[in-house]
């Protein structure tokens, strides 16, 4: 595998999983661009401050990006403690507005990865909702979609993290046909980050204890970065529209 001076755009560079793909990245000879709320204690090339929260964030922070790219990985997010509207805006409509916005400047071959969820996996039981909601054009549109079909706050990130998935493997065969370039998802379970508890606490001790028996452990950021570097790399160059699964199998443990 090998990204030799290849430009790579990453979001929630600064911890986590976004830290530990921006390392990997370098490791492979890529040039990385990393977007974040707050600075990165890792090295990398260039660094933008910005708010995924808005369309206008995004636009400022997209003007002072290059004019050619050659991948981006949506990593950015916000746990379910948060408000839904928070979750809503930065997990599925800002990073939706980023890729529309920059699709245009990754050269072909390009890649795009969103950071999904096992969470998601309930798609199916929502798809009518979610390819309505993905129907709409803009940030602006899908965000007057929301306020007319609310979603619960208690539900909010598993939601969204569904609407994504089905968004991703919708466009993404368009985007190839016309673009040359993929979009793929990577779909964690529990990993060791700073954010862990948040999803203890959104879930419950319930569901947590219920699940602990399911697996080995939560994973550790670097094998969610593999996965996600791998899908920027020549070597998945046939690999489109697909949401795959990061979670030490325990999403198999469900049929």
């Amino acid at each position: 595998m090998n990204l030799q001076d290849k430009t790579v755009v990453v979001t929630g560079v600064s911890s986590g999983i976004g830290a530990e793909t921006a390392r990997q990245l370098r490791a492979q000879g890529a040039r990385v661009i990393g977007v974040d709320r707050n600075e990165p204690a890792i090295s990398v090339e260039t660094f933008v401050q910005a708010d995924l929260s808005s369309a206008e964030a995004i636009d400022a922070m997209v003007a002072q990006l290059p004019e050619r790219i050659d991948a981006l990985c949506n990593i950015a997010g916000v746990p379910g403690t948060a408000e839904a509207q928070l979750v809503a805006r930065v997990n599925y409509l800002g990073l939706r507005h980023l890729v529309q916005r920059l699709t245009a400047r990754l050269s072909p071959g390009g890649a795009i990865v969103n950071v999904a969820s096992i969470l998601g996996a309930e798609w199916p039981q929502r798809l009518e909702q979610h390819k309505a909601l993905s129907q709409a054009a803009s940030f602006a549109e899908g965000a007057a979609w929301l306020a007319q079909h609310p979603v619960a706050q208690e539900h909010c990130y598993q939601y969204f993290k569904e609407a994504l998935i089905v968004w991703s493997m919708t466009q993404a065969q368009p985007m190839f046909l016309q673009h040359s370039v993929r979009m793929n998802c990577v779909a964690p379970g529990p990993v060791f980050t700073p954010i862990l508890g948040d999803f203890v606490t959104m879930l419950g001790q319930e569901r947590v204890q219920k699940d602990a028996h399911r697996m080995k452990r939560p994973a550790y950021a670097d094998e969610i970065a593999a996965a996600i570097v791998w899908l920027c790399s020549d070597d998945s160059r046939w690999i489109n529209g697909v949401n795959l699964p990061v979670d030490g199998g325990l999403a198999s443990t469900y049929l």
